[in-house]
């Protein structure tokens, strides 16, 4: 069966295709994780943000016929419905396709490969640090598969596909050899698994054939993307550390205005700024460019974007001075504790903080530190972009303040602080303690980028500890662990099992305390119990007698046991 050309008929198919088998293989996928906890959602994350591409797709074939239309509505779907890391990088790949193919009213073989290439380029652009042996790797190696087959004459889409799926399989099957850890587990990544499901799908639905799953035996990594990639130069405590001391953010009208010499292009435009700074983010659309870098020279930054059009709104901070500010403010004596918590009915706020945590107990113990709106999810189930834009969009506030409180919902709240539509920061706290630890440093009364600066500050004073069950048998950095058994994870590395689960816990914090640990809290969930809880406790004072120990019910799922050390 030959095909040459990519209708608006086949790319429906392709995708709804794409969508049914992310969503039939989510629970494989979700195994796939290096650390054997209960709590991987790969597959989760990237089948939903696949299903939400999936209905802007169809809810767009109502209006549009041409393949280039379906794409962007494909783009957009991703975006809004993106969860976790592995979601928001396939909603760029695909932001990429959907630009490569601007327009066209279908795709023959040449225009379909440089529109995936592109979607290639555009995903490691998302990534300041991009990680090799990840999703990345599998799009670069299966598109660069894609434009030599195509280079060499190829035309028939089938052939041109399978030649991309094939190339895809071998750079999963490679990713061990790139990331040591997955090497260590004898698995592959699951990010490059969830696009690889993609492929699979768009092949067969092409050409109405079923392509056997390659599926290995074990699990791999659900987040190999550098989570930190985003981090601000100002969470840096000693002001001279900051290498690039002005914030600077702006929005261009593109082709607007008297002082216009350039015609917008994305490569360019972005190229010249990544030059001069980082924590580089351009979105645009046709209509708008907005742009956020840390750089020595605002004056350039905007004088670059006045070539392109007039500054629609224009901010400039100095970091230096703020950091500055805050560790004056930390010397004086009196530090200020945790605001009260505001009244659940309190109509507006000048500053929403939004924080993501599943179980009622730690809920309300982030309202008691002053977080003013809750987003239940976490472990298992990342919100997306959307619930988080909707939830700043709908606080009523001036401003925001996100604090994702998971790894693994960075990517998708740094894009939904840009996209909101209130000024807003993210706290870029990986885990439950971190984002409590982080909301002592809250000022009501402060500004928006010193609140974000004290208290990304404050996340380092934290030890955060989980416990939980091994869901197999694995073996990774060096310890061997068995189906059953407590572990005690500290920080995200795994540093104890235990056939017992308060033996477990005692033993993990018996490492997580030093000579300066003054409280241990306990958060014992929905798997956990106030009695056991109690012995923790006792085990943690016949330790060390002088540390506080704390316990609150937390109601978590997965983890039965959350504990910190400050």
């Amino acid at each position: 069966m030959v095909v040459t050309t990519i209708t608006n008929h086949e790319f429906g198919k392709m995708v709804q295709a794409a969508a049914a088998k992310l969503t039939a293989q989510a629970d494989y996928i979700n195994s796939l994780n290096v650390f054997p906890v209960p709590d991987g959602d790969t597959g989760t994350n990237m089948s939903m943000s696949m299903a939400s591409g999936a209905k802007y797709e169809r809810d767009a074939t109502a209006t549009a016929t041409a393949v280039g239309d379906l794409a962007n509505a494909l783009a957009k779907g991703l975006l809004m419905g993106a969860r976790g890391n592995s979601g928001v990088i396939l909603s760029q790949i695909f932001r990429g396709f959907a630009k490569g193919c601007e327009g066209a009213e279908s795709l023959d073989a040449k225009a379909f490969v440089d529109a995936y290439a592109n979607g290639a380029k555009t995903a490691y652009k998302a990534v300041m640090k991009p990680t090799e042996g990840t999703i990345l790797t599998v799009v670069r190696e299966s598109a660069q598969a894609g434009l030599n087959v195509v280079k060499n004459g190829e035309d028939d889409l089938a052939i041109v596909l399978q030649e991309i799926v094939t190339a895809a399989d071998l750079a999963l099957q490679k990713t061990p050899e790139l990331l040591p850890v997955l090497k260590e587990v004898g698995v592959v990544d699951s990010g490059g698994q969830g696009l690889v499901t993609v492929l699979h799908g768009f092949l067969e639905a092409l050409t109405g054939q079923v392509v056997e799953d390659t599926l290995p035996d074990a699990a791999t990594l659900d987040e190999m993307v550098n989570v930190n990639h985003r981090q601000s130069a100002q969470g840096k405590l000693n002001p001279e550390d900051i290498k690039y001391g002005y914030c600077t953010q702006m929005m261009v009208r593109i082709g607007r205005g008297k002082t216009v010499t350039k015609k917008f292009d994305y490569d360019t435009f972005y190229n010249y700024l990544a030059d001069l700074g980082d924590s580089l983010l351009v979105i645009n659309d046709d209509e708008i460019v907005k742009v956020h870098v840390h750089t020595e020279q605002p004056d350039k930054v905007l004088g670059w974007g006045l070539q392109f059009g007039d500054l629609q709104t224009i901010k400039i901070d100095n970091m230096r001075w703020q950091q500055e500010s805050i560790m004056e403010h930390d010397q004086e004596p009196a530090q200020q504790s945790a605001p009260a918590a505001k009244p659940a009915d309190q109509p507006q706020f000048e500053t929403a903080v939004i924080a993501v945590a599943s179980g009622n107990g730690i809920q309300e113990l982030f309202k008691s530190l002053g977080v003013t709106h809750v987003i239940s999810g976490g472990q298992t189930m990342n919100p997306s972009i959307e619930d988080l834009v909707k939830a700043v969009n709908e606080s009523g506030a001036k401003q925001a303040i996100i604090l994702p409180n998971n790894g693994n919902i960075f990517m998708a709240a740094d894009q939904a602080a840009q996209v909101a539509n209130i000024p807003t920061k993210v706290v870029h706290a990986k885990t439950i303690a971190q984002g409590m630890s982080s909301l002592l440093e809250y000022n009501p009364e402060a500004t928006l980028e010193a609140n974000q600066t004290a208290m990304e500050a404050n996340l380092a004073n934290v030890k955060s500890g989980e416990v939980t069950v091994a869901v197999r048998d694995t073996t990774i950095e060096g310890q061997t662990i068995k189906e059953g058994d407590y572990m005690g994870i500290v920080d995200g590395k795994i540093t104890n099992t235990a056939p017992e689960i308060e033996d477990a816990a005692a033993q993990m914090v018996v490492g997580m305390l030093d000579e300066d640990s003054e409280i241990v809290t306990i958060l014992y969930g929905q798997d956990g119990t106030k009695e056991a809880a109690e012995r923790i406790s006792k085990a943690i004072e016949d330790i060390d007698d002088e540390v506080e120990v704390q316990i609150y019910e937390g109601d978590q799922p997965v983890y039965p046991y959350l504990i910190s050390v400050e």
